[in-house]
C-alpha cells in the first residue's frame, strides 16, 4: 500500500471513495445472501479493513473489501474502500476518494457525504461511551421500560439499551441517517429531525409499506407535548430502514425520519416495546455514571410525592398549585379541565394513591422539563390509569403543563 494511503488511514481520516458508479449512489441489485445478516456485522467487517490497513496488511484488507463488496454490492462505501485499495496496487493513492475530474456535476456531492459517512463510521469506533455509562436523560426507568434508545445526530448514532435490575446495559449502537437540513424541527416540511425525549408509538407492517422504507417502521410521538407547547408542527416521524437496493444513507439525507441498514433496524424492532420504549434524540449525548443522576432522581421524587400527597388530600387548591397557567390537554386550558379534576377527586373520596412504575426522563435545552410515566392506583384499588405528565421548572419550583391517561 502507498505511504499516502497508510498515513491517512493510520490518522483515521477515512473518507474513501472509488467507482462512479457507487459516488451517485446508483442503485444496485441486492445480493441473494444464505443467512440472515446480523445487526451491525457489515460495518464491523468494514472497520476491521480500516485496521487491516493502517496495520499495513493491506493484502488482507484488499480480500476482505472483495469479500464485502460480494456480499453486499449496495454498500456504496465498501465499494469506495475497495475501489481505493485496487487503485493503490497500481498508482500512488494521493487521498482517499482518489478520484480524477470529481465535480459536482458528476458525482462529488455523493463523495463528500460519502467522506463524512466514513469518518463518523471511524469516530464512533475512537469515542466509545464511557464503560457503565448512560445518557443524562435517562433519570430512573422503570421494570416496563424494558429497553430505551439514545440517538446522537452529532454522531449519526443510535444506541440501543436493556433495562434490568442492574440498570441500563449498552446492548448495541448503529449508524443512523437524520434529516437532510439537519436537526431541531419546528415546522412541517423543513426536512429536520426532531430533537426531544419520545415514545415507540406502533410498529408498522413492512408489507403495508413502500420498500422505500425498508425492513419496517417504528413512528414515535413527535410532536410531543413539549413540542406542541412551542409550537412546532409536523408528523410521520419514524424509525425506518432503506430501500433494497442501498444498504446505508448519506449522514444527511431523510426528510426527517431516522433511517437505520436494514439489519440494525429489524435488531430494534425484534427487540423495544410498542408505547413502553423511550427514545431520547439530541445534538450531543453526555454520558454519565450513573450515580451522577441520583441527586436530581431523589430530588424530583420528593416533588412527585408531594404531588400525590395533594391529589390525595382532595384539596383541589392544594392540587392546583403544581400546574402551570397555561396547562393544557386534548385543547383544555386549565380552567377548562379543573371541573373534569374535581370530578376525579369527588370519586376518590380523599384516599391516597400510590405511583408504581416510575419513569423520569429529563430534557434540557432553552427550558429545563421532565417527563414523568407512572401507574396510578387509589388506596383499596388494584389497578388505575397510566398516567403521563409533562413537567417545566419555573425558578426553583417545578410545574405540570401537561398530563394524560396513555394506558
Amino acid at each position: 500500500m502507498k505511504k499516502a494511503l497508510l498515513a491517512l488511514c493510520c490518522a483515521a481520516v477515512l473518507p474513501l471513495a472509488g467507482w462512479a458508479n457507487t459516488l451517485a449512489r446508483k442503485p444496485v441489485p441486492a445480493p441473494v445472501r444464505k443467512a440472515p445478516v446480523r445487526d451491525g456485522e457489515t460495518e464491523a467487517r468494514l472497520i476491521e479493513i480500516y485496521k487491516l490497513i493502517g496495520q499495513a496488511q493491506t493484502r488482507q484488507a484488499l480480500s476482505r473489501a472483495q469479500a464485502l463488496v460480494k456480499d453486499h454490492p449496495n454498500f456504496a462505501l465498501a465499494q469506495l474502500v475497495y475501489g481505493d485499495l485496487l487503485t493503490a496496487q497500481q498508482r500512488p493513492v494521493t487521498a482517499f476518494g482518489d478520484v480524477p475530474d470529481i465535480t459536482p456535476g458528476n458525482g462529488g456531492q455523493a463523495l463528500a457525504e460519502l467522506r463524512e459517512e466514513s469518518q463518523l463510521r471511524m469516530r464512533a469506533l475512537r469515542e466509545r461511551p464511557p464503560a457503565g455509562a448512560i445518557p443524562v436523560q435517562f433519570l430512573q426507568l422503570s421494570a416496563k421500560n424494558k429497553h430505551a434508545i439514545a440517538i446522537d445526530t452529532s454522531r449519526a448514532r443510535l444506541y440501543l439499551f436493556q433495562n434490568g435490575p442492574e440498570g441500563l446495559k449498552l446492548i448495541g449502537d448503529y449508524y443512523i441517517s437524520v434529516g437532510k437540513s439537519g436537526t431541531e424541527k419546528v415546522e412541517e416540511g423543513d426536512l429536520r429531525t426532531p430533537l426531544g425525549v419520545y415514545f415507540i408509538t406502533s410498529n408498522l407492517d413492512p408489507k403495508s409499506l413502500k420498500d422505500f422504507y425498508g425492513a419496517g417502521a417504528l413512528p414515535i410521538n413527535y410532536p410531543n407535548p413539549y413540542d406542541a407547547r412551542r409550537g412546532k408542527t409536523g408528523r410521520g416521524i419514524w424509525l425506518h430502514g432503506t430501500p433494497p437496493n442501498q444498504f446505508s444513507r448519506a449522514p444527511k439525507a431523510t426528510d426527517g425520519c431516522v433511517v437505520l441498514a436494514n439489519p440494525d433496524l429489524q435488531r430494534i424492532i425484534r427487540t423495544v416495546e410498542v408505547r413502553s420504549t423511550p427514545v431520547v434524540i439530541a445534538p450531543s449525548l453526555r454520558w454519565v455514571p450513573p450515580v451522577h443522576v441520583q441527586a436530581d432522581t431523589r430530588h424530583f421524587n420528593d416533588v412527585l410525592q408531594a404531588w400525590r400527597s395533594a391529589k390525595g388530600s382532595g384539596d383541589i387548591n392544594r392540587l392546583l398549585a403544581f400546574y402551570t397557567p397555561d396547562f393544557a390537554v386534548n385543547g383544555k386550558t386549565l380552567a377548562e379541565w379543573t371541573p373534569l379534576l374535581k370530578v376525579e377527586l369527588g370519586k376518590m373520596r380523599g384516599r391516597e394513591i400510590e405511583l408504581k412504575d416510575v419513569s423520569l426522563l429529563r430534557w434540557t435545552d432553552n427550558a429545563d422539563t421532565m417527563v414523568v410515566t407512572f401507574g396510578e392506583v387509589a388506596a383499596g384499588a388494584r389497578a388505575g390509569p397510566v398516567k403521563r405528565q409533562y413537567w417545566v421548572r419555573q425558578g426553583p419550583q417545578w410545574k405540570i403543563f401537561f398530563e394524560g391517561v396513555i394506558g
